[in-house]
């Protein structure tokens, strides 16, 4: 029979497991999710994704700012759930809380564990440029993503992928595989394998540091450090636009032929040198303006060849 679960997640990436776990019968005594934030310019607290999803569904909505008190700990107990289910929940869930359901704790993880371990793992994987990364439905413990994998999806990287194609790829796929192994360990059959030792990588959160463009890599490395920053928080270069140096972010690109100084534009489409090779820009978004494609973008603000990028 259906599972009685608890739920854990926050973003967008979430929303697809919930949806899934409801279509399917499992029971969902309680979300758990993180607080409702300032955003927008009028600064109006917004509920996280899966808080508006859960409220849509009318589901009991739990957003404790800690899980370490001994009311957090009875307030989990009292959902008396089979299982928990954790998307991009944002909170480290301690060993006490791991203990609670009966049947054990379930990690939604966007990566080929051991590679990839931690809060970031589709923008380094697009940025690292590897060839593939995945989904993984894992048994939590109280390491970093170091628990036992239960079921695993691959998903191949395209230089052409930004981290938001990557993310809407994995969040279907992850729901699906995260349906079967709550379904597997509804009927006692869910197995479980270590992670290997070998490969370990951490995904460490993107540092705005980390953010400018710099012309003088390869043309790939640049393209795969814009596509895992892209859309948020986006890589950026400043450009000369109406007599001033001004930062841009750019969203997308591509592989271009040419070669020059690094940083130089090379034509008038935008086409810029790197290192080895050279990369054309195909999306891009000015300070306070919305995305735009590099062709609209031309077409209101004229940029001469032979000019630099910083």
């Amino acid at each position: 029979m259906p599972l009685r679960l608890i739920f854990m997640g926050t973003p967008e990436f979430a929303v697809p497991t919930l949806l899934e776990l409801v279509a399917h019968g499992h029971q969902i005594a309680a979300v758990y999710t993180r607080a409702a934030k300032p955003a927008g310019r009028g600064m109006k607290l917004q509920m996280s994704p899966v808080e508006q999803e859960a409220r849509r569904l009318g589901i009991a909505v739990v957003t404790p700012s800690t899980l370490k008190t001994p009311e957090a700990l009875g307030e989990l107990r009292a959902c008396e759930a089979d299982a928990a289910v954790v998307v991009a929940y944002g909170m480290i869930l301690p060993q006490a809380v791991l203990d609670v359901p009966r049947l054990g704790c379930f990690n939604l993880h966007a990566s080929l564990l051991p590679r990839w371990r931690g809060a970031a793992p589709i923008n380094r994987a697009i940025m690292a440029g590897d060839s593939e990364t995945g989904v993984m439905a894992m048994m939590m413990d109280a390491g970093l993503d170091t628990g036992d994998i239960a079921m695993a999806e691959r998903v191949t990287i395209t230089d052409a992928m930004t981290a938001a194609d990557l993310h809407d790829a994995l969040a279907p796929l992850g729901a699906d595989l995260m349906v079967r192994a709550i379904g597997a360990l509804e009927r006692g059959m869910l197995q479980f394998r270590p992670q290997g030792g070998e490969g370990v990588t951490y995904a460490a959160k993107i540092d705005k540091a980390e953010t400018r463009i710099d012309w003088n890599r390869p043309a790939r490395d640049v393209l795969r450090h814009i596509h895992g920053l892209s859309p948020f928080p986006g890589a950026w270069c400043e450009m000369t636009l109406e007599g001033a140096a001004q930062r841009v972010k750019i969203l997308r690109g591509e592989i271009a032929g040419g070669s020059g100084t690094p940083g130089e534009l090379l034509d008038d489409r935008l086409t810029v040198a790197c290192r080895q090779g050279a990369l054309r820009i195909l999306q891009l978004q000015r300070s306070g303006k919305q995305p735009m494609k590099a062709e609209e973008f031309l077409r209101g603000t004229p940029i001469r060849a032979t000019a630099r990028l910083g």
